[in-house]
């Protein structure tokens, strides 16, 4: 047992490192969401308000965003000490996903308590060893332990939930743990308002015969637990029109417009060919369903998730957000697990239940746009590691079964051999896109530049009356990283600024900063305005004071002065 933790620890240290190793250098720059996040824990514990002057929120107006506001309280202790700074933002993501592994291998171990074990070298492992190892090294799960994203803690509390949910039932005290993590993860991000109660209600009902044999007093107590944290967010959602603002802005339902329009004219086409079937399936509630449906299967696209991923925040250069090598492994571990028996130490409701988190995690997702999305379906976490290390075991115990061998080597040490090569070929490639051509390939889509333009109009603002900067894509929400880098007094912020709400798009005024799109034809120029803009905003004649580039040196802002 001693041996198996010895594993345990190392699979843990490993994490650790490829969590927090240049954890404020690599991405290579802060985004929109996470100077957000960093400068409103800044606000509250300086001022007990977020930017916008709400005493200790619970839901961060941002950008008009309206956002759970859990994240930021999770990261005031670490900019009290580690000062505002990208790591300190980035510190309870990473933290969270280090403690997500230990998590996935109780939880694993709860599953598959009966499970085959291997010994490498003196070190026992089983299928919980091997799950919690592959989210160690997961290209999913390290890309988002390394932002400071919601979704990433939002993760960990699922795999909390669920584990103190299964030691509940032998003792019946984890219960209140269970029901206060599953309550506050609604207060985490906005995909676990759908997919916490989801989850807590297939637990209820795989487990149902265990959980009301357990103490009523605990149970009781836990619902009483759960209703109480979760009262506030419940209330919000029913009585505020901002509660919803962020999934009505990225839903399928949004923008309806060229949506309705080529519907409208199918419909008028169905009608003059009198094509009965084509009304019917050209009904838009039919389009809307498809429409949905069509959302959620595309996340179990192969290409999606082993080849190219969505959007470049999302996953590493050239890779997808698994292992190529793994998929071999995942469609033996799913195939098998379907099929397995009492016999081989899996229980109907171990597979009742890591089915039913694989299905639900979608959801969410499949009702927005810009899918399928690696963010909004972080859920699917640890579902395809568990899969994996079940398909790897299933491999393991076949070959290990070989007796035949070719020019004297038995078969099985061929086998291991080249899928020990194919992994770590596989992981090592991984390593380099991430951590070296990750920053060189994509810094503009992490908004990089912005601390270098920051410190340099510190350097020179007090020469001129007014400064200008640009809020036109890529420098969104420019007015936030100028709070953020400048750790600009949130008291003095609150007294001055001058914002109108604008959904992600808005103006900001404070001090002598303005945030608006830069006209240089009708910009005052007087000498005494400094301008910040992308280098489109100029003209080749104007007075340029500093040219920064991304990291693959393309120009990225120009300050010039007006």
């Amino acid at each position: 047992m001693k041996k198996r933790y010895l594993l345990l620890i190392i699979i843990f240290v490993f994490a650790f490192a490829l969590r927090f190793w240049r954890l404020g250098e690599v991405p290579p720059s802060l985004n929109w969401d996470e100077v957000a996040l960093g400068y409103n824990a800044y606000s509250i514990v300086s001022t007990g308000k977020d930017e916008y002057g709400k005493f200790f929120p619970f839901v961060l107006r941002s950008y008009d965003d309206y956002k759970p506001a859990l994240y930021t309280y999770f990261t005031i202790p670490t900019v009290k000490i580690f000062g505002l700074t990208p790591f300190a933002v980035r510190f309870p993501s990473a933290f969270f996903g280090v403690l997500t592994i230990i998590a996935t291998y109780f939880l694993t171990k709860r599953l598959f308590p009966n499970s085959q074990t291997f010994t490498i070298k003196n070190l026992q492992f089983g299928i919980p060893e091997v799950a919690a190892l592959l989210l160690a090294i997961s290209p999913w799960h390290l890309q988002f332990s390394r932002i400071g994203f919601e979704s990433n803690i939002a993760v960990a509390l699922n795999i909390f939930g669920a584990l103190f949910f299964l030691l509940a039932l032998k003792r019946p005290v984890f219960l209140l743990f269970s029901a206060a993590i599953f309550a506050l993860n609604l207060y985490m991000y906005q995909s676990s308002k759908v997919f916490v109660p989801l989850l807590v209600l297939t637990l209820v009902v795989i487990y149902r015969k265990e959980l009301f044999a357990t103490s009523k007093k605990f149970l009781f107590s836990s619902v009483i637990i759960g209703i109480f944290i979760a009262f506030p967010m419940a209330l919000y959602m029913v009585g505020s029109s901002e509660a919803l603002a962020r999934a009505q802005g990225v839903s399928i339902f949004s923008d309806t417009t060229s949506f309705l329009a080529e519907n409208a004219k199918r419909l008028q086409e169905d009608r003059e060919k009198n094509d009965l079937l084509g009304l019917v399936l050209d009904n838009r509630r039919i389009l809307y369903v498809r429409e949905i449906v069509s959302g959620y299967i595309s996340h179990f696209d192969l290409n999606w998730l082993f080849i190219k991923g969505d959007i470049a925040r999302h996953h590493a250069p050239y890779m997808g957000l698994l292992y190529l090598c793994e998929l071999p492994f995942l469609l033996i571990g799913i195939y098998q697990l379907v099929f397995a028996s009492q016999k081989q130490g899996v229980s109907i409701k171990t597979k009742a239940l890591i089915f039913s988190w694989f299905l639900l995690a979608p959801i969410p997702a499949s009702i927005t746009s810009g899918v399928p999305h690696a963010v909004r379906t972080l859920n699917f976490l640890p579902t395809f590691q568990i899969f994996t290390a079940f398909g790897i075991f299933v491999f393991l115990t076949y070959v290990f079964r070989l007796k035949h061998g070719i020019f004297g080597i038995r078969s099985r040490f061929i086998l291991y051999g080249m899928c020990f090569i194919v992994i770590t070929f596989n992981f090592i490639y991984y390593l380099n896109q991430y951590f070296v051509q990750q920053n060189y390939f994509v810094s503009a889509d992490w908004q990089y530049g912005y601390k270098e333009a920051v410190f340099e109009v510190k350097n020179i603002e007090n020469k001129y009356d007014k400064i200008i900067v640009s809020n036109k894509p890529h420098l969104d929400q420019s007015y936030m990283f100028f709070l953020f880098y400048l750790q600009y007094p949130p008291d003095k912020y609150q007294k001055e600024a001058i914002y109108k709400s604008g959904g992600f798009r808005e103006n900001h005024v404070y001090g002598k900063f303005m945030f608006r799109p830069i006209i240089w034809e009708t910009e005052e120029k007087n000498g005494k305005t400094l301008f910040m803009g992308l280098p489109e905003d100029f003209p080749s004649e104007a007075k340029i004071i500093k040219t920064i580039n991304f990291l693959d040196g393309k120009p990225a802002i120009k300050i010039v002065e007006g």
